[in-house]
């Protein structure tokens, strides 16, 4: 059996722990601010302060700059993401807004997963206090609690690129650190967040409001402090959202080269290029199945496609109306939207557009040697060549996630659940989407589940927030021996 240092371990949840008991203690602030009761709050802060000192304590002689292998980081991210869903449940559980620990586990792995999938009958109906915290779950879990553990406290010394390329899936360094990553990262999550705020206080949305859907779009997860999600709002606010949802989707690294002016990068940038293609060619023809078959004015049917599309394809899952009423084709096409997934490097899920850009090269590849079986032809991005060893690793990823989608598919039919809510539910879970087709559409939620369907679901929430690999490498035997 292979060895995995519990310092380590122990030194990354002590940080988690850390942030978690900081940022309820925030919420205690809002608690405080609308008359609520702040006990959820206070508790849940001690119930994590507590621990993360004695994990601090236990884990402080290991030593700075010690070497993470890769089995450790992916025993580390996955028991950080395990604890960081638990504790994040017990102001649910406290203040009895979710009654029962799996519904309340269910929606806290939801939250900081980004995944938007909610159990919750009447949202209003909740304490804003729990209603900001649930947000609050989506903003920390979309620029990563590993990323944050390495630019919030940098007595973490742990030379962590194994734990922030595992939880972010940037392939792209911006600067040689991980630390200078992280803090640049950072600064552009911030400033997507406190911009979008401000062009929705423009829109006459509420402070809290503008807070928690800004949370929700830079994090692309979904929660809404609403009932109706975005679909009372203004045409103005689902503008702003739609154009904050699809920056959340674009890599964080375009970003960055924006701000120093890189523009050449940007334009030989082909997964962005790609990206935006798709977006615009599934938005345009949902937009005109909505204005020739349901004849809807030509605006509406444009901000009603393109909101839906981009929310789908950026995995944010907030709705602006509910497209199971769509004519068959676009409603089809919204669910193959399911599979896409945003670009890598942003707080999107799913496949991600790199991956299918890769993939049709190779389709394309195959019909080129088809006709000149001679032929060397290298699968190229970026206009280069990208190596046989990525491009199969590639190819093996997108298979192996088809094949985790069929299997959770058939698990959830064996438990009862029809056809359309199964596939559904199992791509937007694992896609960190949110709403599905069926009994789980935009404007249903996931409560009526059997609780073992809850269980498998936020499994495959996990999974697919962890690119499939770090999970389910926990499971074979290869990964505990020499």
């Amino acid at each position: 059996m292979s060895k995995v240092d519990s310092r380590i371990i122990l030194k990354v949840l002590s940080r988690n722990l850390f942030i978690i008991a900081g940022a309820v203690l925030s919420c205690a602030g809002i608690a405080l601010h609308y008359s609520e009761d702040v006990k959820p709050f206070l508790y849940t802060f001690l119930f994590a302060l507590i621990p993360g000192l004695i994990f601090f304590l236990l884990s402080r002689r290991s030593g700075n700059d010690v070497n993470v292998s890769k089995r450790e980081a992916y025993v580390t991210v996955t028991i950080s993401w395990l604890v960081i869903a638990f504790f994040g449940c017990l102001p649910y559980i406290i203040s009895g807004a979710i009654p029962g620990f799996v519904n309340a586990f269910f929606e806290s792995v939801s939250g900081f997963t980004t995944t938007g999938s909610s159990i919750l009958v009447d949202i209003e109906a909740l304490p804003k206090s729990i209603l900001f915290w649930r947000s609050m779950t989506h903003w920390i879990g979309g620029i990563g609690i590993i990323v944050l553990v390495i630019v919030v406290m940098p007595a973490l010394h742990l030379g962590g690129y194994h734990l922030f390329t595992l939880e972010s899936s940037l392939q792209e360094k911006i600067q040689p650190k991980i630390k200078s990553v992280g803090l640049r990262l950072l600064y552009i999550y911030l400033f997507l967040t406190f911009a979008e705020v401000i062009f929705l206080l423009f829109g006459h949305m509420p402070l809290f409001d503008s807070v928690c859907h800004a949370f929700g779009t830079v994090a692309t997860g979904g929660f809404s402090p609403k009932n109706t999600s975005i679909a009372e709002y203004s045409p103005y606010i689902q503008y702003v959202i739609m154009i904050f949802m699809l920056l959340a989707g674009t890599n964080f690294v375009v970003h960055y080269f924006i701000v120093k002016g890189k523009f050449k990068r940007i334009s030989n940038n082909d997964e962005l290029k790609f990206y935006l293609l798709i977006v615009l060619v599934v938005g345009l023809m949902i937009t005109g199945s909505l204005y020739f078959k349901m004849h809807l004015p030509l605006e509406e049917s444009f901000r009603a496609a393109f909101f839906q599309v981009i929310s789908i394809v950026t995995c944010t899952g907030f709705a602006s109306a509910d497209y199971l009423t769509w004519p068959v084709f676009a409603w089809v096409l919204i669910f193959f939207a399911m599979f896409l997934g945003g670009s890598t490097g942003s707080t999107a899920g799913g496949i991600k557009m790199v991956r299918h850009l890769i993939v049709f090269r190779n389709i394309r590849r195959v019909f080129r040697q088809l006709l000149s079986s001679n032929a060397v032809i290298p699968v190229k991005l970026n206009k280069s060549p990208i190596s046989e060893e990525t491009n199969n690793s590639i190819l093996t990823f997108v298979t192996v996630y088809i094949m985790v989608f069929v299997a959770g598919s058939l698990t959830m039919v064996a438990l009862g659940l029809d056809d359309r809510t199964s596939v559904s539910a199992v791509a937007t879970c694992m896609a960190g989407i949110g709403p599905g087709l069926g009994t789980v559409g935009p404007v249903s939620n996931f409560a009526h589940l059997p609780e073992a369907a809850k269980l498998v679901l936020t499994f495959l929430m996990l999974v697919g927030r962890l690119e499939i690999y770090t999970i389910l490498s926990l499971f074979t035997r290869s990964f505990w021996t020499n």
